[in-house]
């Protein structure tokens, strides 16, 4: 059985299924290799517009495999704590790399998201919750730092700096109804994995470069210093955007749009 599935339940959508189900997805070296390997064939996939990330089985992702918590493979032969860095900085580089995907990425977190498996579902543009959903950044319950694979950069952008403050050093579980008050989610559903392809399906009708793009600003604003710095990328994109064709064909769909 595979690690990871790659799904395309249409063309210009991909589906990353992190499969391991019997350990609730949790993060292996080969599951760390296969995402990592799915990632660089989806940047290269010109056709594929929105990816959406979910897990198999009753978990989303339950964080680093604790029974092979520092597998020698990862390090290349060479000795810890240089081994450790090695692996440290491969699983933390997902969140990097699914910022980098010019693709929306949406995940659906179809149950515990927990420590690795709550930082990349931080790491995704849209999360939705299932009502099983759980999030737990446990880090700090393994006697490690609380901030790890990003959650000290994302968290506090997604639900502010004294939400994720509780969050990160409680290392306290939240269930999906908490999760959508703090706006960790911007949904919680009963089937979450058709309701993430339902909002894949409504990005694929816009734009194409006007979808690469926003993601593109919205990532790129959030370090903006100001509202004329953010003012500056928005202008510039609009107008490269413009170029396209894509104003026309979508000004003349409404003008005959059904009334």
């Amino acid at each position: 059985m595979t690690v990871l599935e790659l799904t395309h339940p249409r063309p210009d959508i991909a589906v990353i299924t992190l499969n391991r189900p019997e350990k609730l997805n949790a993060l292996s070296y080969e599951l760390v290799e296969a995402f990592h390997s799915t990632l660089d064939e989806i940047a290269a996939d010109n056709e594929c517009r929105v990816v959406v990330l979910t897990g198999a089985g009753r978990g989303f992702c339950s964080g680093l495999d604790l029974t092979a918590p520092n597998p020698p493979q990862a390090g290349g032969g060479i000795e810890f704590p240089r081994s450790g860095m090695r692996w440290q900085e491969r699983i933390a580089e997902l969140t990097v790399r699914l910022h980098r995907l010019r693709q929306p990425v949406i995940a659906a977190v179809n149950g515990p998201a927990y420590g690795g498996g709550f930082a990349i579902a931080a790491a995704a543009d849209i999360r939705l919750a299932s009502e099983t959903a759980r999030f737990c950044t446990q880090f700090i319950k393994l006697g490690l730092g609380g901030c790890d694979i990003g959650v000290s950069y994302t968290l506090p952008r997604i639900i502010g700096a004294g939400h994720a403050f509780d969050l990160i050093l409680t290392a306290r579980q939240v269930d999906a109804d908490e999760a959508l008050r703090l706006g960790l989610v911007s949904r919680v559903s009963a089937n979450v994995l058709d309701d993430a392809l339902a909002i894949a399906e409504t990005l694929c009708s816009y734009g194409k470069f006007g979808l690469e793009s926003t993601k593109q600003v919205l990532w790129a604003n959030l370090e903006a210093g100001s509202l004329e710095q953010a003012l500056h990328l928005e202008n510039r994109s609009q107008i490269l955007a413009s170029t396209t064709g894509e104003v026309r064909e979508a000004s003349e769909a409404f003008r005959h749009r059904p009334r």
